[in-house]
């Protein structure tokens, strides 16, 4: 089995900062993309930024240049370092994985973390 565990949020006044983290456990064989996205209560979940396993990130507009995502592959860890927040950051954040099993890396499964509050409030 295969378990992604959050950690890192909190609460923050405006214009702070928060780092994320979310690692990945169990049977894994090889990591493709990691993934952070955010949801808001009534709302879809959207992709806040992605880290490809070729080292590509991209970002959703409302944070490019204030979010950074990163990985440890060593690690099966990802990462969001968050700067310059704004209250509607405020929302619940999860990561997602792209996982292979077996060195067929054939199928790819998908995981989720169980999220983690981040409230941006003075």
């Amino acid at each position: 089995q295969v378990q992604l565990v959050e950690s890192g949020g909190g609460l923050v006044q405006p214009g702070g900062s928060l780092r994320l983290s979310c690692a990945a456990s169990g049977s894994i064989f090889n990591i493709y993309d990691m993934a952070w996205y955010r949801q808001a209560p009534g709302m879809q979940r959207e992709l806040v930024a992605v880290a490809s396993a070729g080292g590509t990130a991209d970002y959703a507009d409302s944070v490019k240049g204030r979010f950074t995502i990163s990985r440890d592959n060593a690690k099966k860890t990802v990462y969001l370092q968050m700067n310059s927040l704004k209250p509607e950051d405020t929302t619940v954040y999860y990561c997602k994985m792209i996982i292979t099993k077996t060195p067929a890396n054939t199928p790819r499964y998908q995981y989720w973390g169980q999220g983690t509050q981040v409230t941006v409030s003075s």
